[in-house]
């Protein structure tokens, strides 16, 4: 599938298969995670569970994927790029037959923490080899790319899901993960190795911890990161809800499921889209304060929505459409700016910005499961409460006035 690359040589900034290899690695997240949302209300009636016992198998991801990329990063730029991906391709497809076989919903959460760990090394390294490989206007065109195959891919894999549940039963959705894993770890032994070995940094425990302390104790970095971490958490407590509300609340059948939750992803493209454009004009600090208040604003909305009924499924999915579309605007700008706080020690910055957020992620799916009463109200109040906070440690903590 993938062109044949001698290993050790620098890959052909022209080479349409080493594009496209970096590409499936960066699809790994929303592939592991979406594929199985359309099953979590079949998950719950066979292993008889809760919501909130259902929604550890979220948690555990999310929590696995934000430890994961400090490893990953680190690894990789000890021991080059190939073999930690390799490696992590392989814990990932093992956490998926782990996954395919549990007996009970505890041991799926264990395992979904364990393909968590693994998949979050595809889009951290794949990011890592276009800034090895490519000079920094070509790097932008490639990440380019790569971020619209990541919008694509949350659409198509709960849908994907959802067909595989009129076949087969939801066993068969981590097999087919896990074959997407086996096809990605093909591409991967086709690529050549882009970190050079003369350009590769001893693992300093030491030198990490200080890095991370650094971070931790800046005003500014924490403004950036932890504002976005919070709003980017509500979207957790959104994809940990949502499989509920939709499919037991409002009686969506599961294979439909995907139309709505796609339909969120192409309101996060639009404002992608558009963020690119006026932050050319505006900067990130104004773009992303905007991103933070509005999210607050449609939160604040949507709760009232949920308490009142008011519009039915469609009140709950318009605003959930309006909210969901700051996150494009809040993800981009935050990450940013926490980089450029620190741009010397940026993949650092950029490792703990990840890890925050998908702790977040993992606390918000907790407290939707743990609060969950059969209405939308839980994920609402989660939402809500996240998307005010991150508006308020935005205007807290950055100083540089929007």
């Amino acid at each position: 599938m993938f062109a044949r690359l001698a290993a050790g040589s620098r890959p052909n900034a022209n080479d349409p298969m080493f594009i496209a290899a970096l590409a499936v690695l960066m699809t790994f997240g929303p592939m592991a995670i979406d594929m199985y949302l359309p099953a979590l209300t079949s998950i719950a009636g066979v292993f008889h569970a809760t919501q909130d016992q259902v929604q550890w198998s979220l948690s555990a991801f999310f929590l696995g994927f934000g430890i994961g990329q400090i490893v990953w990063g680190a690894l990789s730029d000890w021991l080059g790029r190939r073999i930690p991906v390799m490696v992590g391709i392989a814990l990932y497809g093992i956490g998926c037959v782990g996954c395919s076989l549990a007996p009970d919903i505890a041991h799926l959460a264990v395992w979904r923490f364990v393909q968590a760990l693994g998949a979050c090394a595809g889009p951290v390294l794949a990011r890592a080899m276009v800034r090895d490989a490519f000079g920094r206007d070509r790097a932008a065109s490639v990440l380019s790319l790569m971020m619209l195959v990541m919008g694509i891919a949350p659409m198509v894999a709960p849908l994907v899901g959802g067909q595989i549940l009129i076949y087969a039963n939801w066993r068969t959705i981590f097999w087919v993960q896990a074959a997407f894993g086996i096809v990605a770890l093909l591409g991967v032994m086709s690529l050549p190795e882009t970190l050079a070995r003369g350009e590769r940094r001893e693992l300093h425990i030491g030198h990490m911890a200080q890095a991370y302390l650094r971070l931790l104790t800046s005003r500014q970095y924490l403004g950036y990161a932890l504002s976005s971490a919070m709003i980017l958490g509500a979207m957790f407590a959104y994809i940990s809800g949502s499989p509920f509300v939709y499919i037991e609340y409002f009686k969506v059948r599961p294979e439909n499921y995907g139309f709505l939750f796609g339909v969120n992803i192409v309101a996060m493209i639009i404002v992608n889209t558009l963020n690119s454009q006026l932050v050319m004009r505006f900067g990130t600090d104004r773009m992303m304060r905007i991103g933070c208040v509005m999210s607050a604003v449609f939160g604040i909305a949507l709760l009232a929505v949920a308490m009142t009924g008011f519009g039915g499924l469609f009140g709950i999915a318009a605003t959930l459409f309006l909210f969901l579309g700051m996150n494009g605007m809040v993800g981009a700008n935050g990450m940013a700016g926490a980089m450029s706080s620190f741009p010397y020690i940026a993949g650092s910055a950029s490792a703990l910005a990840g890890m925050l957020q998908f702790a977040s992620g993992a606390l918000a799916g907790s407290a939707v499961g743990a609060l969950a009463n059969g209405t939308p109200i839980p994920m609402a109040a989660v939402i809500c409460g996240t998307s005010i906070a991150g508006a308020a440690l935005n205007i807290a903590l950055v100083r540089r006035a929007a």
